[in-house]
């Protein structure tokens, strides 16, 4: 078996994330060069500016409440220094093996194995993991499941991702008001009749279809950024085994429809495992493969 470097695959996957976030800056330029084609280009200047106020105004706001939502939506409670020595323990020695400052340590009722990360920086990041997590996996298993996390805390993925969701939402706000825009007779006369057509259709698919290459791009980032925090987990602890046998127990425990509830659909992309447990990954998929991902740690 081919042996790989964890040091590559987090290279790979970082540059790959900045590609397609490359992809989506481009669909958004695309767009706005049709627009500003059909229409003056003082009108394209004016739904830029209405766009990104509201594209900005909208996520930074929950960016910087970003570990409070969490953490409230999930119910989560601090760990006690008492009841959960190993995990604070384990937490500490990811912080220092980083270099990063002491993540915040919540707790949240759950039997399912999973745990997520989330906050603006290092100094303003919090760790959550279920209960299910604590009393299903062992030392090494808990260190590769707090090392993956640390390492979305160190590749500042929240942030990442925020910017990634301000450009989509700018797309959406573009495709959206330029459609509306069509109900008027703002369009410039000057043009050849058939080229004008022409700009208008491709301007309709654009809007139509930009949104939804977008999210999709966005979704793949998601799935590259897994695959890096999985790297530099391995990173930090020297020790890929343990993350892929969590992995492994991930995968393989069955989770009831009622504690699938306990995870509400806006922050599940933030945890480790698909809580919903879905047997298939797709385009759609927040996740890349379990298998794939155990197969990659088990290669390093």
């Amino acid at each position: 078996m081919e042996r790989i470097s964890f040091r590559d695959e987090i290279s790979k996957n970082k540059i790959k994330s900045f590609l397609l976030m490359g992809f989506i800056i481009v669909i958004m330029i695309a767009l706005g060069y049709v627009i500003s084609m059909l229409f003056d280009p003082s009108y394209f200047f004016f739904v830029m500016i209405l766009s990104i106020i509201i594209s900005l105004s909208y996520t930074l706001i929950s960016y910087y409440r970003a570990d409070k939502i969490a953490l409230a939506s999930v119910n989560a409670k601090p760990a006690s220094s008492i009841h959960h020595r190993q995990l604070l323990s384990s937490v500490e020695n990811m912080a220092l093996a980083s270099g990063l400052p002491m993540p915040r340590v919540y707790v949240m009722q759950s039997n399912q194995i999973n745990a997520f990360a989330s906050g603006r920086n290092p100094q303003n990041a919090v760790i959550c993991v279920t209960t299910g997590l604590l009393e299903k996996l062992n030392k090494q298993e808990l260190e590769g499941v707090i090392a993956h996390e640390m390492s979305h805390i160190a590749n500042y993925d929240i942030r990442f991702m925020t910017f990634t969701a301000i450009a989509i939402g700018m797309i959406s706000i573009i495709a959206e008001l330029f459609l509306r825009s069509l109900w008027f007779s703002g369009n410039n006369q000057n043009r050849d009749g058939r080229a004008q057509i022409f700009l208008i259709i491709l301007g309709i698919a654009l809007s139509i279809l930009a949104p939804l290459l977008s999210n999709l791009v966005s979704l793949a980032i998601s799935r590259k950024r897994e695959y890096a925090a999985d790297a530099t987990g391995v990173k930090l602890t020297r020790y890929p085994k343990g993350l892929a046998e969590a992995l492994k127990k991930i995968k393989n425990e069955h989770v009831s429809n009622q504690d699938k509830h306990r995870f509400p659909k806006a922050v599940a992309p933030l945890f480790i495992g698909d809580p919903y447990k879905k047997k298939f990954t797709s385009l759609f998929s927040t996740h890349p493969s379990i298998d794939d991902r155990i197969a990659k740690l088990e290669r390093m």
